[in-house]
């Protein structure tokens, strides 16, 4: 009997475990036929808050498809990060990526994201510039979201009071950092140099705009050991060397050199077009008195790195069809009005940028549009992350230990030919 009772136990354990393993099966997601239902759009932290409301107009109108929106950390490094994760293991969380401009031709060769079908999207309408920094080896791989270029914020009523007018070179831009800033009690210029994506961005602005390039030929030959790499890397060393770039500089990312900026901290300042509503908002310190321009270059106006995201369909997503749908609401030409005046994001739309009312409202955007007509993609290169590490390593390590401009540019072709195995 006890024989037949242990018997019966055993049948009745394995009976439940079966039926939760079944349970389990049947619950496991698949993907529906059409392609259609609800999905989830992961972005990295939506700073100005605007994309939630955003997203309400497509739920309202798709309500078997809603979307929800995850946000991941501030950081691009960290964004990527959790991307990578999930999309290097299969994984179908996220359907729609809103991913940084530089790392397309990285995810399309890892076939984390499935080309889509450029017919769909109005890319005429948008800037000549951002369409090619969503393809790679000729085809289209995502749908360009929000563009992005450098521009350089500057003390308005300070130069104003010192009958001064915004720098257009360098050593304009040095010489008033030297001489006006002290005056004040100001620190002179600062971008973002610490050790992450802000520092490759930054890094590769200088070059480019001193004619230089450290990778040619979609990242396949490596190009640093040049005159003109040397005089963009010396404008950021002799600047730190100098002193009127500050050392706590070296700790800035975006947020940290905006705050620093509004707290009246800083003559001038490198950062992205989102810090413009933010500045001249209070609390802000420097409200209504600033000014933004094209960044500076050696002999004139400089070249920005373009910036922005792209909008790309998990090559996992169950929901394909509903995520290329979700790709179209977001780049159409209201809601990127809302980028615009909802989230102070620069548009793809190029008649945005001379319509009257936003101009009125946003005074920088003839500016911004003539910085992004001049700036150039980062670095494309499928093995973009190591390459992006590189230059923040050898970088960050010669802002800190003030390494001369050649030691530094020897070591960054070497690093530079370590990874990509050649040029």
């Amino acid at each position: 009997m006890r024989w037949k009772r242990a018997a019966g136990r055993l049948l009745l354990v394995c009976s439940l475990l079966f039926a939760g393993h079944a349970g389990t099966q049947t619950a496991q997601p698949t993907a529906d036929p059409d392609g259609r239902g609800p999905i989830t759009l992961v972005t990295g932290g939506d700073l100005t808050g605007y994309l939630r409301g955003v997203l309400d107009g497509w739920n309202d109108s798709h309500p078997r498809e809603k979307v929800t929106l995850v946000e991941l950390p501030d950081a691009a490094d960290e964004v990527r990060a959790q991307l990578v994760s999930e999309l290097r293991s299969g994984s179908d969380r996220f359907d729609v990526l809103n991913i940084d401009v530089a790392w397309t031709s990285e995810f399309a060769a890892a076939g984390w994201i499935t080309p889509v079908d450029g017919r769909r999207f109005p890319l005429n309408r948008f800037l000549p510039s951002v369409v090619d920094t969503a393809t790679f080896r000729g085809r289209l791989y995502a749908v360009p979201y929000v563009t992005n270029a450098g521009l350089l914020y500057y003390r308005k009523d300070i130069l104003d009071r010192e009958g001064a007018r915004p720098p257009r070179t360098w050593a304009e831009l040095e010489h008033l950092a030297k001489t006006v800033a002290p005056k004040y009690g100001l620190d002179g210029y600062a971008g973002q140099l610490l050790p992450y994506e802000g520092l490759t961005a930054n890094v590769g602005e200088a070059v480019q705009s001193a004619g230089g390039s450290l990778l040619a030929g979609e990242g396949t030959r490596v190009t640093a050991d040049s005159p003109e790499v040397r005089r963009g890397l010396s404008f950021l060393l002799d600047g730190v060397r100098e002193g009127w770039i500050p050392k706590r500089a070296l700790t800035f990312k975006e947020e940290e050199s905006r705050k620093a900026f509004e707290d009246g901290r800083l003559l001038f300042l490198r950062n992205w077009p989102y810090a413009y509503k933010l500045a001249n908002t209070p609390p802000s310190k420097v409200a209504g008195k600033f000014g933004a321009v094209p960044l500076p270059g050696p002999d004139g106006p400089g070249s920005s790195a373009l910036g922005g995201s792209n909008l790309a369909v998990n090559a996992h997503s169950r929901h394909q069809k509903s995520a290329a749908e979700l790709i179209s609401y977001l780049t159409s030409k209201s809601v990127q009005r809302q980028v615009l005046t909802k989230g102070g994001l620069p548009p793809v739309w190029a008649d945005l940028y001379a319509d009257p009312r936003l101009v009125r409202q946003f005074p920088y955007l003839s500016t911004l549009k003539q910085s992004l007509l001049t700036a150039r993609p980062r670095l494309k290169s499928p093995q973009y992350d190591q390459v992006s590490l590189a230059i923040q390593a050898v970088m960050h390590d010669a802002l800190t230990h003030r390494r001369s401009t050649d030691a530094t540019v020897a070591r960054l072709t070497r690093e530079l030919r370590a990874i990509v195995g050649r040029g």
